[in-house]
């Protein structure tokens, strides 16, 4: 197959990058960092795009801005894919404040123009788009919970599994970002029902990994390892630190997009997340960070909550696997958190080493 990855330097496009080019796939990529230019040099994703340029067996790089949509239809023009993987977005709440139009853009307006491109040029092609559970708004936040020592938690037996597709995603708080995800969203489903296309919508919960650009206005569990590592301050922020997401590795991520491209339902949507089992409260993540680790977190405790958060997100995962059965979950939440700390002391570790030497990165 020929397949694009947009978002490519991302932790979950490069996943994706590794995974399709180990299975003898020809695989394309886009990515212009534009998440240096949302977070600054600690979001830089160059060494990414460098690792998989000299990992893979043919991948191949292209610097296109998914905004653009010329430079978008001339690339599907020269190409003819068969499975388009869009990763590339705007991912931060708090970002997206400063930044609106340029949200919208890249959410929504890259992707009808990576849509449309795939609708004229490679009709036939399987489309994965990576949503968000912020499409929900702050509508999970009404359902009824309960308090623990650790997390707050769902109150009622029948949402013990989680927070499914049948949930509103209108008339709730959703932030900026949450409005452009959506739109984003929307406009895949309808390619995908109205088109008759081959297009998957993902609303993905706290996708994590080790090759997380991580910082603090996005890619919690990463940035969370790594101020525990480096010894940065952490601020939380509200919920006294009880707010619950499920935590799910990116590997599993594109098994699930692997499943669904081999047998696509036009249109459909899944909620994809950690699941009940890898579900953690901010207060469990630093415990375990402790215990696995053996980091002390230097945090600190902010009362105003982020407009629109959570207080407890699971992703109800039933769907999903009753239409692909054989797609589960494979790695835990202790595990996740062992590869991120591992990778992450290697990079301290690197870093030192520039420092001593007198480089710079």
């Amino acid at each position: 197959m020929k397949i694009l990855v947009t978002g490519s330097s991302g932790l979950i496009g490069s996943e994706a990058v590794v995974h399709f080019d180990g299975a003898g796939h020809n695989v394309h990529g886009i990515d212009n960092n534009m998440r240096r230019e949302f977070f600054g040099e600690k979001g830089d994703t160059t060494w990414n795009r460098d690792r998989l340029q000299a990992s893979t067996r043919c991948f191949v790089h292209h610097e296109v801005d998914i905004r653009s949509r010329e430079q978008v239809f001339s690339l599907f023009e020269r190409h003819e894919f068969d499975l388009v993987i869009h990763c590339a977005a705007q991912p931060s709440h708090d970002k997206a404040r400063d930044i609106p139009l340029v949200d919208f853009d890249v959410n929504a307006v890259g992707t009808i123009n990576l849509l449309e491109a795939t609708r004229l040029h490679s009709p036939d092609a399987v489309f994965i788009h990576v949503s968000t559970n912020k499409v929900y708004g702050d509508a999970p936040n009404e359902l009824k919970l309960i308090e623990t020592e650790t997390r707050y938690d769902y109150a009622r037996p029948e949402d013990y599994e989680g927070i499914s597709e049948e949930c509103r995603i209108d008339r709730c708080l959703h932030s900026l970002f949450g409005a452009s995800k959506a739109a984003g969203d929307i406009v895949a489903q309808e390619y995908g029902r109205y088109f008759g296309m081959n297009v998957g919508v993902f609303r993905g919960g706290c996708l994590t990994g080790p090759m997380h650009s991580g910082v603090e206005l996005h890619g919690f569990l990463s940035y969370l390892v790594h101020a525990a590592v480096v010894g940065k301050p952490y601020t939380i922020f509200g919920y006294k630190g009880k707010q619950v997401r499920d935590q799910i590795h990116s590997h599993d991520v594109i098994r699930a997009f692997e499943a669904f491209a081999g047998n696509p339902r036009p249109g459909e949507v899944y909620n994809l997340g950690g699941g009940r089992g890898n579900s953690a409260s901010v207060l469990e993540c630093i415990a375990l960070i402790e215990e696995i680790g053996g980091y002390r977190l230097n945090w600190t405790y902010a009362e105003n909550n982020r407009i629109g958060d959570h207080i407890c997100y699971i992703s109800d995962l039933r769907k999903l696997q009753s239409h692909y059965p054989e797609w589960s979950i494979t790695r835990s939440l202790r595990s996740i958190i062992k590869e991120i700390i591992a990778a992450e002391e290697v990079r301290s570790r690197e870093g030192d080493l520039l420092a001593v030497n007198g480089c710079a990165r």
